[in-house]
């Protein structure tokens, strides 16, 4: 027994050690074999500290000054979300500055201080029209406001960014306008050879920035938008002008105003005024991967079509290519790797690799720790299979589950997001609010259905057994056995508090966390703790009484069966009540969207139920997936849902507090 216990202990520490050689790797890439060191830093600002990292070419030295670039990333995101542009610039002798926006990152300052008015308008901006209802007065929660306001800018007219009770939009640069300042006067960077790049929200950030530095000895040289809105020149200052500007066209964009709320993005795009206005063109001569005007005198500009979506933009290899190419063109130097050299998706694939060994330690620590007398009693045995729900009742459950969680997702999500009555100075995590939302309902949903169950077994005359649902245990089956939570969430935190211990260790070593692109695992904050305590007990309900359903209550055959075959078959049969409802949304959204007619929310909808949560699906869908393994494996092997949802709640709570977007 001790030696089965030392070898579960091993493969803990064996799948550690893995995990950092792939972080080890991740590191050199992003310090470009070492031509390149990376520091973070704070910047102090009046709406806050705003946290950034910044590399920096071994070759820039005060004698020998570099080019610069300032990295702005989207909502929901973080600086490290900018890391395919910050690696591949810095390799080719730039100093990047890749930021933490308001209300994002490790920044201290929220995202109310971008400001917001009580009006939106529903096309691009300087289309509008109060006479035909396209400028219209808004009501409703700040957050809402502010929302509605992302692509409303600080440098617009007052008749767009204020309003008569007092609102503005104050900085729509989210600090980059701060960031830019700081950049330009660092003695190693040549800020007269500076640039800027942003993804989606991150583009107006940029727009912003470039307006706020127009005609002085630092404006930015280029600016390049990855996903990034069009707007008419009437609607600002023409005394502002933006040199050589490089957008980005995701073809498969979920967001309506990254496609000049168009159904979807074709040639036609190219013939209205606002996009061969851009180009400084006619809409006959109008083309995508062209390049017009010329560097010189600022006026070059370009609209690059790339065959993805809106969040794999910014790691998307064609479009770093020409990102590249354009700052070189900008600033009139020549690149010393081949703009097809890249190692950042190398970077992210490690990071992945890393997070999934972090994971799957986890289970070994787990088996180890229920061999202990402190945990022992966590294990129980399965309950018979008397109550085993036949094919039919299972399928007809099942089919009932995925279709109301699947159709309530893009309403229960997008309505919390910005509606659900909440104290914003307490929920302050926008996406977070959202989710609870959903999960609010949801949970509403199976009080109901769990209610209606107990009364058609006691008209049956059956006795009450919680063991049926996972919450009860050999000793206690006529209620929630508390003894056996106590003792499970323990162990949950003792499995996830190791992820949590892993990462904080990676974040200082390695100055990496445990994510693919986008943030998933990232160190608390002061701020973002807080919020988690505040999430996390909605998280918690929402995933015992799921687990209680999908793991125990639609037990089958395959529940009992030993071996691999019954495991994958117990699994599948769980992802599918899990995932199924968000994978039909998941179909809905993009197959009409990649057979050239809508994307499917919008097109069924509309596209106040579009974008934010229908893109989070390319990431949802995995975290289900692995969430179903995480709750299958632990049921299997302790007979109760506690251990496993109390896990899930932990790592899901954390992956939306602990680096999505707070006001």
């Amino acid at each position: 027994m001790k030696s089965k216990g030392n070898f579960k202990l091993i493969l803990v520490f064996a799948l550690l050690l893995l995990a950092c050689g792939c972080m080890f790797g991740a590191n050199s890439l992003q310090h470009g074999g070492g031509t390149v060191s990376i520091a973070d830093g704070v910047l102090h600002t009046e709406a806050g500290d705003l946290s950034y990292k910044l590399y920096r070419p071994k070759t820039a030295t005060e004698a020998d000054k570099a080019p610069a670039v300032l990295l702005l990333h989207g909502y929901q995101n973080d600086h490290e979300t900018c890391a395919a542009y910050a690696m591949e610039l810095s390799r080719r002798g730039y100093v990047v500055l890749a930021l933490d926006e308001y209300g994002h990152g490790s920044s201290k300052a929220g995202l109310f201080n971008r400001g917001y008015v009580n009006h939106k308008v529903t096309v691009n901006y300087g289309n509008d029209s109060e006479e035909h209802g396209t400028y219209t007065k808004i009501g409703g929660a700040g957050r809402y406001k502010l929302m509605m306001n992302f692509s409303n800018l600080s440098f617009f007219d007052d008749h767009y960014s204020k309003d008569e009770d007092g609102n503005a939009i104050t900085d729509s640069s989210c600090g980059g306008i701060d960031a830019y300042k700081y950049l330009s006067e660092l003695p190693y960077v040549d800020n007269t050879k500076m640039g800027l790049s942003g993804h989606s929200m991150g583009t107006w950030s940029s727009w912003s920035v470039a307006a706020a530095y127009s005609g002085t000895p630092i404006e930015p040289a280029a600016t390049v938008l990855q996903c990034g809105e069009l707007f008419r020149n009437n609607v600002y200052d023409p005394s502002i002008h933006f040199n050589n500007v490089l957008l980005l066209q995701a073809k498969y964009d979920e967001f309506s105003y990254f496609r000049d709320y168009a159904r979807i993005v074709s040639d036609d795009l190219l013939k209205t005024p606002l996009r061969y206005e851009f180009l400084g063109t006619t809409a006959e001569n109008a083309a995508w991967n062209t390049t017009y005007g010329n560097f010189g005198d600022g006026t070059a500009r370009r609209m690059e079509l790339l065959y993805t979506n809106h969040r794999l933009t910014t790691h998307n290899a064609q479009g770093l290519a020409a990102a590249l190419d354009w700052f070189d063109q900008a600033v009139n130097r020549t690149s010393p790797l081949p703009y097809t050299d890249q190692t950042a998706m190398t970077k992210e694939w490690l990071t992945l690799a890393a997070m999934l060994l972090v994971l799957m330690a986890m289970f070994p620590l787990m088996s180890y720790l229920l061999e202990k007398d402190m945990f022992a009693y966590i294990v129980q045995p399965l309950p018979d299979k008397a109550n085993v729900k036949s094919r039919k009742a299972w399928w007809r459950g099942a089919l009932i589950t995925i279709l109301i969680a699947g159709f309530s997702f893009p309403f229960m999500t997008q309505l919390g997001h910005g509606l659900l009555p909440l104290p914003e100075n307490i929920f302050r995590m926008t996406v977070g609010n959202g989710f609870l939302s959903w999960y609010g309902f949801l949970i509403l949903v199976m009080v109901i259905t769990n209610i209606i169950g107990s009364i058609q077994r006691k008209k049956k005359g059956l006795p009450k057994d919680t063991r049926d649902n996972g919450l009860g245990s050999q000793n206690v089956t006529a209620h929630i056995d508390w003894r056996l939570f106590g003792k499970s969430l323990l162990l949950a935190i003792c499995m996830t508090g190791m992820v949590y211990l892993v990462n904080w260790l990676f974040s200082i070593i390695f100055d990496l966390d445990l994510r693919f692109i986008w943030p998933f695992f990232r160190p608390f904050t002061g701020i973002r703790a807080l919020q988690f305590l505040i999430y996390i007990p909605v998280f918690a309900l929402f995933y015992i009484m799921n687990n209680s359903k999908i793991f125990a209550s639609f037990r089958t055959n395959s529940t009992y069966a030993e071996g691999p075959a019954g495991f994958l078959g117990d699994w599948l049969k769980n992802f599918f009540l899990m995932a199924g409802g968000v994978l039909i949304i998941t179909l809905i959204e993009y197959i009409p969207f990649f057979m050239n007619i809508s994307p499917g929310a919008d097109l069924l909808f509309g596209s106040t139920f579009g974008g934010p949560f229908m893109s989070l699906l390319i990431l949802f869908v995995p975290q289900i997936l692995c969430f179903s393994l995480i709750g299958t494996i632990c049921y299997r092997k302790t007979h109760n849902v506690y251990t496993g949802a109390l896990v899930i709640a932990i790592l899901a709570c954390w992956i939306v507090t602990g680096g999505s977007s707070f006001l």
